[in-house]
């Protein structure tokens, strides 16, 4: 299906609402029926139709639309966070009993629910380094109902062969789930690699304007239709119409808003990668990178989103260099409009910080829709400072 279509046309039927070339937002709660037997079938299946906007709602459906078709995907479901995403799509796929097996130290909400939430059900998890299948192998146990992935991760970029797992997960009625927030549906879909459902915020890169909070699951219809008729009804969690409108708006300028992020990343990672103060980049497309060529054969591409090791001995120099920029926010989230900064020692108590650790020296850097030379300027003032 043709991309622009997707992002202009699909599920739009313009002529059902005036032929306004912005489809309305349809603020209701509730829908109204003239027949009894029609109610009744909205009762039996609240997917099929229109009845309260918990459920389905007609600008929450023309996202879906474009969402499931980026994805290659049969269906989506729309959320109010991608943390909601996470644990609908998660729940809806395991019981007291199973065991997990995760990628290490995953997005901080899919970990706590791991960690905290699921063990009060008797529910386990297995952490693994995801680069090596063998690792994936190694951790299946009987009980194994789903396999966590995140390709690449935010902070270091890790990547996992999707297709392998998919295989390896598949035939042993293991589901799989991947966040997929960093290369977006345009970049990468795990759905067309035999991953059951692709995860992703939308907050980020499809918003694209930081006004709007927002997660997806993208998959097959069966799976969608299993998790709304459970934990997507029963949670509450599905996004509001305005928001869905918000998110419409931000497709519609995707692809040209990700062309001028990736054109501004190859310029800042050069910038980077030969200053002094920076004694690493992290960033899957570098040659560099130590998954490179899986990157390349995995991802169309990457960008906006790298880390940098800072060089230095003092994480009183790297809190300097980050409250000196003055263009450049530090703020969690990443994908809008604007650049963002975020330490990692932010994270961590002053004492605790230690400077022999490269993790403790990381700055993850989001290179937004701002000039190039405009960026770069405020980092090299930030790093002279």
């Amino acid at each position: 299906m043709d991309l622009s279509y997707i992002l202009n046309e699909l599920g739009e039927e313009r002529a059902d609402y005036f032929n306004a070339v912005s489809p309305p937002i349809v603020q209701t709660s509730n829908f109204a029926f003239r027949k009894v037997e029609e109610l009744a079938a909205a009762f039996e299946d609240e997917m099929s139709t229109y009845l309260y906007s918990r459920g389905i709602n007609p600008t929450v459906d023309i996202l879906r639309k474009k969402l499931a078709a980026l994805d290659g995907a049969e269906d989506a479901l729309v959320f109010n966070s991608g943390a909601a995403a996470i644990f609908a799509a998660v729940l809806a796929n395991i019981k007291s009993g199973d065991h997990i097996i995760s990628v290490r130290k995953p997005y901080t909400w899919a970990q706590r629910m791991f960690d905290v939430v699921l063990p009060r059900f008797n529910v386990t998890t297995t952490y693994i380094d995801g680069t090596s299948l063998a690792n994936f192998e190694n951790a299946i146990r009987p009980n194994t109902s789903l396999i966590y992935l995140e390709s690449p991760n935010s902070w270091t970029y890790e990547l996992q062969d999707l297709k392998a797992v998919a295989a390896l997960a598949r035939p042993r009625g293991i589901v799989t789930i991947c966040d997929n927030s960093y290369c977006t549906p345009l970049f990468q879909r795990p759905v067309e690699l035999g991953i059951d459902i692709s995860l992703q915020s939308a907050t980020k890169y499809i918003g694209g304007h930081s006004d709007v909070v927002a997660g997806v699951i993208a998959g097959s219809a069966a799976m969608m239709k299993k998790i709304f008729d459970s934990e997507y009804l029963n949670i509450g969690s599905g996004i509001q119409p305005f928001n869905a409108w918000l998110l419409i708006r931000g497709l519609r300028t995707l692809p040209i808003r990700l062309q001028q992020v990736a054109a501004n990343t190859e310029k800042v990672l050069a910038y980077l990668k030969q200053h002094p103060k920076v004694e690493k980049v992290i960033f899957p497309m570098d040659p560099s990178f130590p998954q490179y060529e899986l990157a390349k054969k995995q991802m169309g591409n990457a960008f906006g989103l790298l880390t940098i090791v800072y060089r230095t001995d003092s994480r009183q120099e790297i809190v300097r260099f980050c409250e000196s920029l003055q263009h450049i926010m530090m703020a969690v989230s990443w994908g809008g409009h604007e650049s963002l900064i975020i330490p990692k020692c932010a994270g961590i108590r002053p004492e605790h910080f230690r400077s022999d650790r490269e993790d403790h020296r990381m700055i993850r850097l989001y290179i937004g829709l701002e000039a190039a030379d405009y960026i770069i300027a405020d980092l090299d003032q930030g790093f002279s400072g």
